[in-house]
């Protein structure tokens, strides 16, 4: 952050001027507070902790998507087991059908 003020500095006031520069008010840079007002913000000011925070909305994300496929996974298990269950209840009636038929058929 230093080196960017410095930079900013060097680009801005020409160094034949900085021996001439004996109090704030002899000095012609304006950048300092705007500078100052943007890196008030952290994620601005540090990249490392904006590629934390980047990393934490991801992590938060990856755990939504994880628990939105456990749900589903779930959903279909009890999709499974009620297919199950409507087929035995199909063969069973089938079975019971054709006993039925066979009763009832005059041959």
């Amino acid at each position: 952050m230093l080196t960017r003020v410095l930079d900013d500095f060097a680009s801005k006031v020409p160094s034949m001027q900085w021996s001439s520069i004996k109090t704030e008010k002899d000095c012609m840079y304006t950048g300092l507070p705007e500078l100052l007002t943007k890196w008030q913000n952290p994620r601005d000011a540090d990249a490392m902790t904006r590629v934390q925070e980047e990393v934490e909305e991801t992590k938060i994300v990856l755990h939504n998507t994880i628990q939105s496929v456990l749900e589903r996974g779930e959903k279909l298990d009890d999709l499974v087991a009620a297919s199950e269950g409507l087929s035995n209840q199909s063969k069973l009636f089938y079975t019971q059908a054709r006993k039925m038929n066979k009763c009832c058929s005059w041959t």
